[in-house]
Parts: C-alpha cells; sequence; structure tokens
C-alpha cells in the first residue's frame, strides 16, 4: 500500500473513535459497560464503511513449486493382448507409478491410446486401431512451455495415423519401454491387397497382392484365392532370408452378380506362431451391366450393321434393330439408337421422352435437322441442301468419362449436310468437325444431359468408315469398340436427381471407421439443413436392430457405426419429415489389423529414441529407467512466486461484518430501550 492509503486508513480510525466517541461518551449520562460495547459496535461499523470507500489494494506472495511434467503413456491397443504382453505392461505401469523418487521429482501424467488419446490410468488392452502419430501433438497441447520426458509403454505396431517416428517433438526425450517379445520367428503374412470395389459382369478383375515373410530359413509357401468351396488361383512363392516380400498379380472372374467374398491364404509346411495373418477377406460388387438398346433406322445403311457388330463386342450389350413405325414399346430398352431421324420418328420421341430414356442420335445425309430442333433443346441446326465432309478434331479437355483419343484425326471423314450447329445447354463435346484443315467451330461428337436425361449426337454418317480405319491402324476393332460401348455406358447410367442421396460402401473392415453420409435436398434441389434423418440397421443373422440419428455437417448428415460386429447388415435411411426413404445393405468382414503382428516394431522405436535423445528400454530393465530420470538434471522443480493483488471493495465478507455490527447495535438499543 501507498503512503496515501495508509495515511488515509490512520486517518479513518480518528474519525471513527471520534464519532463513536462523541455519541456514546460525550453527550451520555452515564458511562456504562452498555455503552462502551455500543460504541465499539459502532466505531467497527464506521470503520468498515470507511475503509470501503478507501478500498485499499491487497497484496498477498504465494509461493508454488512446479514439478516437471512426466507423461506415462500405455498402448491399449488388443495387438498388446495378442503379443502376450497386456500383464507385463500393467506390472511396468504400477512400477512406475507407485515409485516414491518419481512421484517427488515429477507431476506424473497417465494416458492411454489406441485409436484415440486419452488421461487415463485404466487399461483393457481392447482398441481396434494404434494411432501413435497423435501422441505428440496431445502431450504439447496439455504441457505448453514444458520440457518433459515421455515414457512409452508399446509394442511399437501402427495400424493408422502419421509416422510416428518423426511425430514427436524432438526437444522432449521419448523413453519407449518395448511390450512383446522380439526373438524372430517364421511368418508369412498377406499384408495388403488391392482391388478395385466394383466389377463388371462377366468380365475379369485384378487383384494386387502384398506378401512378406520373417525369417531366415528358405521357405516355399501356396497362395490361393478361393470363393465358397471353389479354388480361383492357385500359385507357389518362394522366400528366403534376402526375398522377403512378393507381389502378385492375379485376373479373377465376375461369374456371379452381386455382393462377392473372396478369400486369400498363404500357407507352407513351416510352424508358425501367428496364422490369423495368413488369410484375408476382400469382396467386390459384381454389377450387372446388360444393357438392351433399340437402333431404330428408317434407312437401310453400313452404319448400322457395324454399330450392332461393335456395341455386340460387349457381351452384356444387345442391339435390336427396328423400324419407326415397329416400335410398339420401349419399356424393354435401356437406350436408343435414332439413326437418321425424320417426321417418322415422331412416336419414337413421344414415347422415349415419357419414359426417359437415353437417346444416341446419329445424323447424315437423309435427316430432317427441322423435325430434330423441335424434338431437342440440345442443339440448334441451321443446315443447307448442300453436303459436306467433316473431319474429326479430338478434346483432350473433355472430362465426362474416361476416353483416349484412338486416332480421330486420321479416320475418314463423316457426310452430313452443310450449315451451322449451335450447342445449347448442359453439352460437352468430345469431338469438333473441321473441313479438311480448316475449324467450324461446330460439334462432331457431343454429348448432353438435361433434367437427368442424357444424350449423344454423332454429326455425321459413315461411322463404318471409322470401325474399319481402326482395324486397319491397329490389327483389331477392340479400341473402336470400347470407344461405343463407354458411350453406351455413359447412355445408360441414369443419374436423376433424387431427394434423398446415401454415400456407402458395399463392404467395411471389421475395426475400420464405418460412416455413412447423406443430403436430403427440397423441391428446388438444394440442400435441406433443417432435415431430420434417422438410419435403422439390422443385422440379417441375429436380426438385432440399431436407431441411429444422423448428425448435420457442411452440407451432409453423418453417422457414425463404429462398434458393429463382423456380418451382413441391411438399413434404412428415412427422412422423418418428408416421409422420403433409402434402403440397401452393407458387409462387416471379419478382420482384426492389430493381429496381424508376431514382433514389436524394435527397429521404429530406436529410431524414435534417437531422434528424441532418449533410449529403449525393457520391461525387465524399468529400474534403470527410473535412475537415470532422478540422475537427469535437465529435469527440475521451479519456485514460483504468485503475486495476487485484490481490492478490498471485493471482499464480502467485510461487507456482511458491517452489516452485522450496525444489526447488532439496532436491537442491543432496541433491547435496552434506547431508541
Amino acid at each position: 500500500m501507498t503512503q496515501a492509503t495508509i495515511l488515509l486508513i490512520l486517518l479513518s480510525l480518528l474519525v471513527a473513535g471520534g464519532l463513536s466517541f462523541y455519541q456514546y461518551f460525550y453527550k451520555a449520562k452515564s458511562k456504562s459497560k452498555l455503552n462502551l460495547f455500543l460504541a465499539l459496535l459502532r466505531f467497527l461499523a464506521l470503520f468498515g464503511i470507511l475503509l470501503l470507500l478507501i478500498n485499499p489494494i491487497i497484496t498477498r506472495n504465494t509461493l508454488e513449486i512446479i514439478k516437471p511434467p512426466l507423461a506415462i503413456v500405455v498402448d491399449n491397443s488388443s495387438s498388446i493382448t495378442a503379443l502376450d504382453a497386456n500383464k507385463k505392461a500393467l506390472e511396468v505401469y504400477a512400477v512406475l507409478r507407485a515409485n516414491k523418487a518419481l512421484n517427488e521429482k515429477f507431476d506424473i501424467q497417465s494416458y492411454r491410446f489406441d485409436a484415440e488419446f486419452e488421461p487415463s490410468e485404466q487399461f483393457d488392452f481392447k482398441g481396434t486401431q494404434t494411432n501413435l502419430g497423435g501422441i505428440s501433438k496431445e502431450l504439447r497441447s496439455s504441457n505448453r512451455n514444458s520440457t518433459f520426458p515421455t515414457i512409452l509403454l508399446t509394442d511399437g505396431n501402427q495400424t493408422s495415423g502419421n509416422d510416428y517416428v518423426y511425430s514427436f517433438d524432438g526437444s522432449n526425450k521419448v523413453f519407449p519401454i518395448v511390450l512383446g517379445d522380439t526373438t524372430k520367428v517364421v511368418d508369412l503374412k498377406i499384408s495388403q491387397i488391392n482391388v478395385n470395389k466394383y466389377a463388371f459382369y462377366k468380365n475379369k478383375f485384378p487383384v494386387e497382392v502384398f506378401l512378406n515373410y520373417s525369417g531366415d530359413k528358405h521357405v516355399s509357401a501356396d497362395f490361393t484365392i478361393t470363393q465358397g468351396n471353389s479354388v480361383l488361383t492357385k500359385q507357389s512363392v518362394s522366400f528366403s532370408s534376402s526375398k522377403r516380400t512378393a507381389i502378385l498379380n492375379v485376373l479373377l472372374p465376375a461369374n456371379k452378380i452381386g455382393s462377392q467374398i473372396f478369400k486369400a491364404t498363404i500357407s507352407s509346411a513351416e510352424k508358425e506362431k501367428n496364422t490369423y495373418n495368413n488369410t484375408k477377406n476382400f469382396a467386390v460388387e459384381v454389377i450387372d451391366q446388360k444393357t438392351n438398346i433399340a437402333l431404330v433406322a428408317a434407312i437401310n445403311h453400313p452404319d448400322i450393321g457395324a454399330l450392332k457388330r461393335s456395341i455386340e463386342s460387349n457381351a452384356q450389350r444387345k442391339v435390336t434393330i427396328v423400324k419407326p413405325k415397329a416400335v410398339s414399346s420401349l419399356k424393354d430398352y435401356n437406350v436408343l439408337i435414332l439413326y437418321q431421324p425424320t417426321a417418322a420418328f415422331q412416336s419414337v420421341f413421344e414415347e422415349s421422352k415419357s419414359a426417359g430414356i437415353s437417346t444416341f442420335i446419329i445424323t447424315g445425309t437423309s435427316t430432317d435437322f427441322s423435325f430434330l430442333n423441335q424434338q431437342q433443346s440440345s442443339l440448334a441446326f441451321k443446315m443447307s441442301n448442300q453436303k459436306e465432309n467433316y473431319l474429326a478434331s479430338f478434346n483432350p479437355q473433355f472430362n465426362l468419362f474416361a476416353i483416349d483419343n484412338i486416332g480421330f484425326e486420321t479416320f475418314p471423314p463423316l457426310e452430313n449436310a452443310f450449315g451451322n450447329i449451335n450447342v445449347k445447354g448442359n453439352a460437352s463435346v468430345l469431338l469438333s468437325s473441321k473441313i479438311r484443315s480448316m475449324e467450324t467451330n461446330s460439334p462432331l461428337l457431343v454429348y448432353a444431359e438435361n433434367q437427368g436425361n442424357r444424350s449423344a449426337f454423332l454429326l455425321g454418317e459413315n461411322v463404318w468408315k471409322w470401325r474399319l480405319q481402326s482395324h486397319l491402324d491397329t490389327q483389331s476393332f477392340a479400341k473402336f469398340d470400347v470407344f461405343m460401348d463407354k458411350t453406351i455406358q455413359y447412355l445408360a447410367s441414369s443419374s436423376s436427381k433424387k431427394a434423398l442421396v446415401v454415400n456407402h460402401e458395399s463392404f467395411y473392415n471389421s475395426g475400420d471407421a464405418i460412416e455413412i453420409t447423406a443430403q436430403y435436398f427440397n423441391k428446388n434441389y438444394e440442400f435441406d439443413d433443417k432435415a431430420r434423418l434417422t438410419i435403422i440397421v439390422t443385422n440379417t443373422a441375429t436380426k438385432q436392430t440399431k436407431n441411429y440419428d444422423l448428425l448435420k455437417g457442411n452440407a451432409f448428415y453423418k453417422v457414425n457405426l463404429d462398434g458393429l460386429a463382423a456380418g451382413n447388415y441391411n438399413f434404412s435411411v428415412k427422412e422423418l419429415n418428408s416421409n422420403s426413404s433409402y434402403s440397401s445393405h452393407f458387409e462387416i468382414l471379419d478382420f482384426d489389423r492389430e493381429k496381424q503382428f508376431v514382433n514389436p516394431d524394435l527397429e521404429k522405436l530406436k529410431q524414435l529414441a534417437t531422434q528424441t535423445q532418449g533410449a529403449v528400454y525393457f520391461p525387465d530393465h524399468v529400474e534403470t529407467l527410473i535412475k537415470s530420470l532422478l540422475e537427469d538434471d535437465n529435469y527440475k522443480a521451479i519456485e514460483k512466486n504468485t503475486v495476487n493483488r485484490s481490492p478490498l471493495i471485493d471482499w464480502s465478507l467485510l461487507l456482511i461484518l458491517i452489516v452485522s455490527l450496525l444489526a447488532t447495535e439496532w436491537f442491543v438499543r432496541k433491547y435496552n430501550g434506547l431508541l
């Protein structure tokens, strides 16, 4: 306090004493003990009021001893149990936590981690993922501006997250305690399988398999892929101390439609400690791309036969050639090819529009362009009666679907009427036209989409010459047929908008994040952020049902279904306000990443210790680690002096005391008849 404040307090003492003396002694008739007591009460109350008016600042010094933190982080994943190290982990943790010398020197913090990192002193070793990469960030957040050691009890085997070797802060030492037996044993392992999620019926799909071997012997193994009781492929693979990996590429037939489960297995005559990682299941969704196509033509032309042969080179396509007047129903067709339409195609156009069938329109010298202008809105034709030959120019920026330039610029010209063709609406040009070497800025092959209905336009006849030229160039029709097949595939894949759109996978591995996202659109096809979405998930074997609400994120709704057991599940997503719904299924494959290991990853743990200037220890040497930490002079307690300044007016007890003194004075005076 300042000198002025002290003088004011002394003055307050004199004023409070003077006023009390004047009231109870100066004019009082008697100087009894009662008056003395009342004078004391008045003096204290007045002095308290004057103190509050002066409001002096009270300063208090507090000395605090801050110990350096010591983080003990325990791997809570199931791989610790698989390596039979869970009991040893608990024993080591108990020794570290109970050590008196460590507790005196350090502020011991206990954490556990698997997929997530959290403070805990309880460990069940049931985590389905191991993420070592996020530990350092969490520890730095909890102990900012501190230099601290970390004791890491783990097997070093990581299944998710960034590489932990380079994730830890080099200024904070890490002391890994290696859990599990480091003795190298013979182990064959399927480490990874790469396969597309989808395959087309009656096609073959590629599978890439990565195999690993641990051991020093020369080993011969058999690798097989089976489906049910059928062996689809079998190969022999050799390993040795110098050859520890192998990559196999196989082609499997897609002979059944729907979700197909396959099992990959590697086996040998050698006895292995862990055979769980010798088998891995994978799944493929086989899609039936069977498409019925009606090729409607009023004239005879070589193009018709060439188109039919090209499209039907894919066994899943069937082309039926019909006359416009012979078309009675389009319900059996997925795509319409309208070859050089005229007014005779009126009924075909009307029915295709009502049925929402995609169309592939091919024009030529016999086309009625005035009629075509009336039937579609993607292109505007202003054509003359003259004929012209148009060469093709490939557009490399085309991105509706993947397509290669099969030599379009070298193909013979297509014949069409001369005139101007303008693209309108949502259309993408794959080929533009040229007259000899002059660009016309008009399309030759264009794809369009209008209100969910897709269409394609090839603006010229004699496409049979293209197919023939492609064969002359490559000795095969394959490239041209693939090009035509992709056009049919684009047209057959309708993309009409739905109010409720749900995204999910057909297969998930057990232990992986199982997320299903959904979007709900209002009548203007705008994202509705007020929708109420729920999902009902049913296990097809046990019939057990679970209900969840989908939570809103940024432009989508999401639900996390982690924790479901391996098996087949049906699910239904419903929007409660509109009753819109979507139903489908998925399968969770039995695969535990944490059971893939036979040894701790000692090499990476040594790298981590070296990076942070720490050291690797084994459970039997925990006392050595404790001694090292106690002798390390880099970790010392800090004495911190905390100065607290608080104004007297913040003392609520003083206000209560003043009120109590005044109340007591009043009651005493009342009781003695002095009021």
